[in-house]
């Protein structure tokens, strides 16, 4: 792993900016009701943004009604109970919920791993949650650091790869966003992905994030007219998927790439199983414009509208990212 380009990269990326920008408000806001929702939190946020103090990234009550809208198939979370798709599972996924439940009583054990300036952490950390969070670039720890108003977040540089300074079993939650983004071979990801695993406890949950395929086709190929550029160099394949190496920055993947990385997992001993995947921006990022211009009761909609198909499998791989929720055994 080459950390050079990502380091260089992410001390000149304003990641603040991006972070607070709308379509970076779904993400996040959508993120959260999961990590809330399933590690037994409440699923209603109360978020408001505020650019002076990453510590203090709130959004309005009305800005996210997350009753994940029903629709015959989607599931359905109401007074704080989630019944799966259809009837099928509903009991055990109730089970899972009581258990979750259950820890919720206790402070909620997070690891927020390339928690890049701390946003997740600071907000989990608001939320009650007991925070530790592991950064690979100082630039990004510093800030993370350095926000006002500091909650009490135990924060480690390091590499996703490498988490030597953590404990076996020892999160409720363990969160993999950014990581996956930079890795390039399936051994790297599955490596970074049994260290997660690894850290976690028993019944607890890994969140992993991973930037996908068509989204970048569509976009830096096609809107931004880079297509046949792409397909000169050897950037795509016959398939249109993307073919990167270290020097590009990204690696993207299609859903078939993250059961492959799952499958890699288990075959080496790892023991878990998938509790959900979700879209965590959907179209945000191909209506940026329109989003930026949408007044706030416009974008309570569409927060709904979005955390009631983000779990739609004919909409999984179109967004920018993908969260895979994993439970340990």
């Amino acid at each position: 792993m080459d950390l050079d380009p990502i380091v260089e990269y992410y001390n000149h990326f304003n990641e603040n900016k991006r972070l607070l920008s709308r379509h970076g408000q779904v993400e996040f806001l959508t993120a959260l009701t999961f990590i809330k929702k399933l590690s037994g939190m409440s699923e209603n946020l109360e978020f408001t943004e505020n650019s002076e103090n990453l510590g203090n990234l709130e959004y309005s009550k009305n800005s996210v009604n997350s009753e994940f809208s029903d629709n015959s198939q989607l599931q359905t979370v109401k007074e704080g109970k989630m019944t799966d798709r259809g009837d099928a599972g509903t009991d055990e996924c109730r089970q899972k919920e009581n258990k979750g439940a259950n820890r919720a009583k206790s402070r909620i054990k997070a690891a927020d791993i390339g928690a890049g300036t701390g946003r997740y952490s600071y907000a989990l950390a608001r939320e009650g949650f007991e925070v530790t969070a592991v950064e690979l670039v100082e630039h990004n720890l510093d800030v993370l650091r350095s926000q006002k108003n500091r909650l009490p977040i135990t924060s480690y540089q390091g590499n996703a790869l490498d988490l030597h300074m953590l404990e076996d079993n020892s999160f409720d939650v363990t969160l993999l966003f950014g990581p996956m983004y930079h890795l390039f071979s399936d051994e790297e990801k599955v490596r970074a992905l049994k260290e997660a695993l690894r850290i976690t406890k028993p019944g607890g949950l890994v969140f992993t994030a991973y930037v996908m395929n068509e989204y970048s086709v569509i976009i830096y190929g096609f809107r931004e007219k880079n297509i046949k550029a792409c397909m000169e160099k050897k950037m795509l394949d016959e398939s249109f998927h993307t073919v990167t190496s270290p020097r590009d920055l990204y690696s993207y993947v299609r859903l078939e790439d993250i059961d492959r990385i799952n499958g890699l997992a288990l075959e080496s001993g790892e023991n878990f199983e998938r509790e959900r995947i979700f879209s965590a921006d959907g179209p945000a990022n191909y209506i940026r414009k329109e989003l930026r211009a949408m007044d706030e009761e416009e974008f309570e909609l569409f927060m709904r509208y979005h955390l009631a198909t983000c779990e739609r499998p004919e909409l999984l791989g179109a967004g920018a990212h993908t969260v895979d929720v994993l439970r340990k055994k």
